[in-house]
């Protein structure tokens, strides 16, 4: 195990993550997940929900992880990642089923730019489908405000990893949805100051 790339993180969160969108995910027949890191919540996400097509995703550079998480914990549901960039057209060739009705992302908002947070919404408007699920993990900013004093911190720290980079504003984050005709179902609390946010596709733009 001490080959594998590990985050602390993604071992503290998937259970509660888990309980969350194992019953958003019920009917989904495929979920696209965005962002799939060290592959950690892949390979215990798609045990649990043996009835869907967990497909992983990300830049090149993570591939090999993923993939060795893969290897290290396979599952018969579970889909080696393809590259998946926001801000290009989304490989949906590559997938197995044609129709995406569920996408999951992790902790990945706060690290893109704007723009590339305006490019995801995009993309899952125009491909998943009608009545599809979507649910995003991370900290997010209320009414302009951080919700903690370790939420401050941390968007200080990715200021100077990247000036690009912030903690989202929620409120922006459900206006750009609702422009792709997705809804917020369910603003979940999490652990460690973060939230999971479920919305649902309820109409095509």
């Amino acid at each position: 195990m001490s080959t594998l790339p590990y985050s602390q993180s993604c071992e503290n969160n998937k259970s509660a993550i888990a309980a969350v969108i194992e019953p958003c995910f019920s009917q989904a027949t495929q979920v696209i997940e965005i962002g799939s890191g060290t592959g950690q919540h892949a390979v215990h996400f798609a045990k649990l929900m043996p009835h869907l097509i967990w497909q992983t995703t990300d830049q090149s550079a993570y591939h090999a992880g993923i993939n060795a998480w893969l290897a290290e914990e396979p599952s018969p549901n579970l889909r080696p990642p393809l590259t998946l960039d926001v801000s290009q057209p989304w490989p949906v060739k590559a997938l197995e089923k044609p129709i995406i009705d569920g996408i999951f992302s992790a902790n990945t908002l706060h690290i893109m730019s704007k723009a590339m947070v305006e490019d995801f919404f995009k993309g899952i408007g125009k491909h998943l489908a009608l009545h599809g699920q979507l649910c995003i993990y991370g900290p997010f900013n209320y009414n302009g405000q951080y919700t903690s004093d370790s939420n401050r911190n941390f968007d200080l720290w990715l200021y100077e990893q990247n000036n690009q980079s912030a903690i989202r504003d929620i409120e922006w984050i459900i206006d750009l949805a609702n422009q792709q005709g997705i809804v917020l179902i369910t603003d979940h609390p999490m652990p460690a100051n973060n939230r999971l946010l479920h919305f649902e596709k309820q109409r095509e733009i």
